[in-house]
Order: structure tokens, then C-alpha cells, then sequence
């Protein structure tokens, strides 16, 4: 399981995330397997792939579901908030995009990688999300411009 770090990054990597809404408000949340927290669908660009496909493949893989994309909610880079150090040793800081997405098809269903599948209104999310996955959901259900967190 990996943890927040300020250590220098060995790696850069790209990954994509997505904050799905209801027609109710509610954000979509799966509960990761790997530590238990509460986190938005995400995970990283592969070779060949654009984001908005990776956020829809990590959503699909994750949830079960089919989301197409809303709107670009933000772009978050910043070291103190995406650095992360793995077991290995290796430290990745990543650079995400998140979209807000919306529901088309398929069915929840749980699967290695997540516990439980869960609604959430914006003002009630659980204690385990973490702070950089809050602030991709505040910034998706805000809507105007997409945030660029540098």
C-alpha cells in the first residue's frame, strides 16, 4: 500500500479519475481493497491510451459501470499532495485528470481491487476519503472552469 511522501520522485506518471454524479447530487465512491479508504474510480494512463479512456476503463474495472465523460473538472500535480512512496521503495508523482462523469450503463458490481460501492451527497462523504480525492469531488460538483492545482 502506498504512502504520501515528500521524498524526491523517482517516476512521473499520468492517471485519470472520475467523479460520477446521480441525478440526485450523489458522488459515486468505491472502498480500495489495497488500504479500506473511500476514493473516487482512477487509476493510470496506459501506453496508447487517452485520459478520458483511462477514466472510463478505471470506472468500468472498478464499479462495473459505463460513464461517459461530462466536462474536465481539474489537473492536480502538486508533490505534497500526489507523491506517493510504494513498498519497493519506488516514489511516483503522478499528474491526475479528473473528469465528472455520468452513468450510460452497465451494474455495480465489486470486484479485487474494491469492498463496497457506495452514494454519497458531497457534504457526507466518509472520514477515509482522502484530502486530494475530496478536493477532485468539491471541484467536480462546484462545476465552472476546471481547476489546475500546479
Amino acid at each position: 500500500m502506498p504512502q504520501a511522501t515528500t521524498e524526491p520522485p523517482h517516476e512521473l506518471r499520468v492517471a485519470a479519475s472520475a467523479v460520477i454524479l446521480n441525478d440526485r447530487g450523489e458522488v459515486l465512491l468505491h472502498r480500495r481493497s489495497d488500504d479500506g479508504t473511500w476514493a473516487v474510480p482512477g487509476g493510470r494512463v496506459e501506453r496508447g491510451e487517452s485520459a478520458p479512456q483511462a477514466a472510463i476503463r478505471e470506472v468500468r474495472e472498478e464499479t462495473g459501470l459505463d460513464v461517459e465523460i461530462v466536462r474536465l473538472t481539474g489537473v492536480y500535480s502538486r508533490t505534497d499532495e500526489c507523491t506517493w512512496k510504494y513498498e519497493d521503495g519506488n516514489v511516483v508523482q503522478y499528474v491526475v485528470i479528473n473528469f465528472q462523469c455520468r452513468v450510460i450503463g452497465g451494474a455495480l458490481r465489486l470486484n479485487e481491487e474494491t469492498l463496497e460501492l457506495r452514494w454519497f451527497a458531497p457534504d457526507a462523504l466518509p472520514d477515509s476519503v482522502r484530502a486530494n480525492h475530496r478536493r477532485r469531488i468539491t471541484d467536480a460538483v462546484r462545476g465552472g472552469a476546471a481547476t489546475w492545482n500546479g
